[in-house]
């Protein structure tokens, strides 16, 4: 099945039916185990993604409409992520001990929620669809979600299963060039007309002063040789909390790396691989992604900086998710695509920043504590969903998403 998911330019409704499609599409190789195993509580099982954001949709589109039926009372309290003002919900760490309500019965859920959608989509109003806008743009980053949880999911089971083919990946590393960036006073966030996020905005001015950034992702073979050059073991590199957390943890390389006689292999929706010394580095943590910025004798950018260099770039362009197929890091020129880039930006509120009335506004505003934002997109992120104003974030220590780094310096 190939189903394109840059959908920008069809009506709403249209959008909303290829997102929907394509979060099916996505499981389809997927067993009712599979589906229903949680890694780790970071994660969440697949089945949980799908029944979730159709619980958004029948929470803040539906309920209350007349004729509409609850599809089963229960699900509200499964499938609640965290939404206090909603109600009480499963503790996100016992989403994987959900082993009834089945697949089959979630993707019945579904079924009964598309079919009241469009049944009801000739009555909802402007503040009606721009909730449907919200919910498949919040249904896009789950799909990123199902995706990255699955992929650890499958690198915890000792067989290491695939879930999709091997594809060929292009040399795409080279030597460092860099483009240059003048200073200033440059206008940063979401403005106009087009969806966004609550947290790109307010769109506000902020002093830039000249800097340089990489042309391309850090690679493998350059992080091979940061490890290669005891770049795991010197302290000088870290910063305090990222040398506690690598002590504790006992980290060497990144997440999913394996060293044997051959050399070194990475673990991926393809199953495990022999390394690709030109693609991307991924499964990072920023204190890793850090200290190697140090090492190499660069920084990570600031969040405005990147953005700033993505002004006028195409964020539809590079290695994103098309389709229900083959999904990993393969090396483009693009700044979107292929991993989400460390920054050095802490995930903090825009000036004049204030979260949505009711429920929704619990969307990001409620995060904004303990995280850094990471730009641009993943070769896991739904192509046409990424705006150079996104504003992804996690906390320092994760890296079992696809996260990279991108190089920058003074001038």
């Amino acid at each position: 099945m190939t189903i394109v998911t840059d959908t920008r330019t069809q009506p709403l409704h249209a959008r909303l039916q290829a997102v929907r499609a394509l979060s099916v599409a996505l499981v389809a190789p997927l067993s009712d185990a599979d589906a229903s195993a949680q890694s780790m509580p970071d994660a969440s099982p697949a089945k949980w993604h799908l029944a979730h954001t159709s619980w958004f949709f029948e929470t803040f589109l539906l309920a209350g409409r007349p004729g509409y039926r609850l599809f089963d009372e229960r699900f509200g309290y499964l499938f609640n992520s965290y939404y206090e003002a909603v109600g009480p919900r499963l503790a996100r760490h016992r989403r994987g001990l959900i082993t009834r309500p089945g697949l089959e019965d979630v993707l019945a859920y579904r079924a009964h929620v598309d079919a009241a959608l469009d049944r009801h989509w000739p009555d909802f109003d402007g503040d009606a669809l721009a909730l449907a806008e919200l919910g498949l743009n919040h249904e896009q980053q789950h799909q990123e979600l199902l995706l990255t949880d699955i992929l650890d999911l499958f690198a915890a089971n000792p067989i290491e299963p695939a879930l999709f083919p091997a594809q060929a990946t292009p040399a795409m590393a080279g030597p460092d060039r860099w483009t240059r960036h003048e200073g200033g006073i440059r206008r940063i966030g979401h403005a106009g007309a087009g969806f966004a996020f609550d947290c790109e905005g307010p769109a506000h001015d902020v002093l830039i002063r000249p800097f340089a950034l990489a042309d391309r992702l850090v690679s493998n073979g350059d992080w091979a040789a940061f490890i290669a050059a005891g770049g795991y073991d010197n302290p000088a590199l870290w910063l305090s909390d990222g040398w506690a957390w690598r002590q504790r943890e006992g980290v060497a390389a990144p997440l999913h790396w394996q060293q044997g006689d051959g050399g070194w292999t990475s673990f991926g929706l393809a199953g495990r691989r022999p390394l690709d010394p030109h693609a991307p580095v991924t499964h990072i943590s920023f204190y890793e992604a850090d200290a190697f910025a140090g090492w190499a004798g660069a920084r990570l950018p600031t969040e405005a900086e990147w953005e700033v260099a993505a002004t006028g770039a195409d964020a539809s362009a590079g290695n994103q998710l098309d389709r229900a197929g083959p999904v990993a890091p393969v090396g483009t020129a693009s700044l979107f695509g292929d991993c989400w880039q460390w920054t050095a930006s802490a995930f903090l509120p825009y000036p004049g920043f204030r979260p949505a009335a009711g429920a929704v506004g619990e969307y990001n505003g409620k995060f904004m504590s303990g995280q850094m934002v990471l730009k641009g997109a993943s070769c896991a992120t739904p192509r046409g969903s990424s705006r150079a104003t996104v504003r992804n974030f996690f906390t320092p220590q994760q890296r079992w998403q696809f996260t990279g780094l991108r190089l920058a310096k003074d001038l």
